[in-house]
């Protein structure tokens, strides 16, 4: 029968403490990050809208669909509309290769919920607003495509013949049909791929700035699930 002598003990007790810490670190893991895009998008959604309702609890005020029946008056709204996205100048602006300008306030609760997600609200809308463009600055640069522009003309004489205004908002199945046979939708799908690959490339650093901190936001927001539902569980 074996036993097992004090010096024996000694040398297992720092392999034994190492256990014990692993089996404390085990029970405080962080939480879990769903994998699929989908749940990771709803889960930044309820994490932005809980610390914004959090936000707004703290001025005194509520989002309309919070408070059923109640309709906010003109004054009520103003304030709430001031309380959500900031007042004054806005202080983040962002020009696109495709001539548009982004701009947002910092100082709402929605600024102050993406500050809390994001760790940084400026860098986070600079590389948001980027990659939510990368697809209309690629398609942007296909109008210089020779190709491309020979299409357009076809499709704009589909869609408006001559001696026909041109309608302001053509006909869904018109358009679809015009596209079609002007062929500009198999030039779009044969230029788009490889714009849209080298606007990428163009912009990797704001891509890499996005997912190092969606990436930050998403355990933030799990973080803050998972407690969320604790104090429930607790309340109860």
């Amino acid at each position: 029968m074996l036993s097992i002598t004090r010096r024996a003990l000694r040398l297992l007790g720092p392999a034994l403490a190492v256990l014990a810490l692993a089996g404390c670190a085990s029970v405080h893991a962080r939480p879990a990050v769903p994998s699929a895009p989908e749940a990771q998008d709803e889960l930044l959604r309820t994490a932005e809208r809980t610390l914004v309702v959090r936000c707004l609890a703290a001025r005194g005020l509520t989002l309309p669909d919070t408070v059923p029946g109640r309709s906010p008056a003109a004054a009520d709204d103003r304030r709430l509309q001031a309380a959500l996205f900031g007042t004054g100048p806005r202080e983040l602006s962002l020009t696109l290769a495709t001539g548009h300008t982004v701009t947002a306030h910092t100082d709402g609760c929605v600024a102050a919920a993406r500050q809390s997600l994001y760790g940084d609200q400026a860098r986070w809308f600079r590389a948001q607003v980027t990659v939510d463009n990368l697809r209309a600055e690629a398609q942007a640069r296909m109008k210089d495509d020779p190709a491309h522009r020979a299409a357009l003309d076809r499709w704009t004489r589909c869609a408006a013949p001559p001696g026909r205004p041109r309608p302001e908002r053509p006909d869904p199945a018109l358009t679809a049909r015009c596209e079609r046979e002007s062929g500009l939708a198999d030039v779009r799908a044969r230029l788009e791929p490889a714009e849209l690959a080298e606007v990428r490339s163009l912009h990797d650093d704001q891509l890499a700035t996005y997912r190092q901190l969606r990436n930050r936001a998403l355990q933030r927001a799990a973080e803050l699930s998972a407690r969320t539902t604790e104090q429930k569980g607790n309340d109860a």
